[in-house]
């Protein structure tokens, strides 16, 4: 289930060197040490001064392993992918808060913000207290553009005061966790696709584990299979939000 949701990303690998809470070091770069099966993805960065990052793609089962097994935890993938990656799949309202509640009450405030737009959404855990909302979109639109849509629908919302939704990681070149990766915490919490009938008051997000996922997942299978294939257009968005 977690393979589809990294292919043909470019991964930052987050290298722990001991335990999950232990030291570690981000790695953009391929490991040197690289099997030769392994797929990558160029890519120039500003850092570099238009230098290649030589990004590691893991595309199937024994990639993943072999990161794993390098000291990977938590997986971090950009919003887009290799053959266009100025382009990405889904807008993330990133949902940063203190208690799991007032998350809730902020994800189902974006809900309702994106129904009236038609818009379709999937809810997930992040592995804390937050939660992530994803919105799939067409693969026409910059990442410049999903943030200003992800902030005008935000600047449009009232939250709850202890929780706030973070724009800043829609970008391009930008990290984001992926769907089903372990979180480097205590129980191994996992980043958990949900259904939005179980977003509600009573959501506890440290229920989602690496011990039992794997049965959740057996019983409902991937919840947001259709988060990769959906592809939805942005200018009747616009349109929607210059005549409310």
């Amino acid at each position: 289930m977690l393979i589809p949701h990294v292919r043909d990303r470019p991964f930052t690998l987050k290298r722990h060197y001991t335990v999950p809470r232990g030291p570690f070091e981000w790695v953009k770069d391929a490991p040197a040490e690289l099997p030769p099966g392994f797929s990558r993805c160029p890519q120039p960065a500003k850092s570099r001064g238009g230098g290649l990052v030589d990004y590691a793609l893991v595309n199937d089962l024994p990639s993943l392993l072999w990161m794993v097994e390098l000291g990977a935890v938590d997986l971090h993938v950009w919003p887009s992918r290799c053959d266009r990656p100025d382009r990405p799949d889904y807008v993330l309202f990133d949902i940063d808060a203190d208690e799991t509640p007032a998350a809730v009450a902020a994800a189902c405030r974006i809900k309702e913000a994106l129904d009236v737009l038609g818009l379709e959404s999937f809810p997930r855990t992040s592995g804390g207290s937050g939660l992530h909302v994803l919105v799939p979109i067409a693969r026409s639109y910059t990442h410049e553009e999903a943030r200003r849509f992800a902030n005008i629908v935000a600047g449009a919302l009232r939250l709850p005061e202890t929780a706030k939704i973070d724009t800043k990681m829609i970008g391009h070149g930008q990290q984001v966790v992926s769907a089903y990766s372990v979180r480097p915490l205590p129980h191994a919490p996992v980043a958990t696709p949900l259904l939005w009938d179980e977003v509600t008051s009573d959501l506890d997000p440290a229920a989602y584990t690496l011990g039992t996922v794997p049965d959740r997942i057996a019983a409902l299978g991937d919840l947001h299979g259709a988060l990769l294939a959906a592809r939805q257009e942005l200018p009747l968005l616009a349109k929607h939000l210059d005549t409310t």
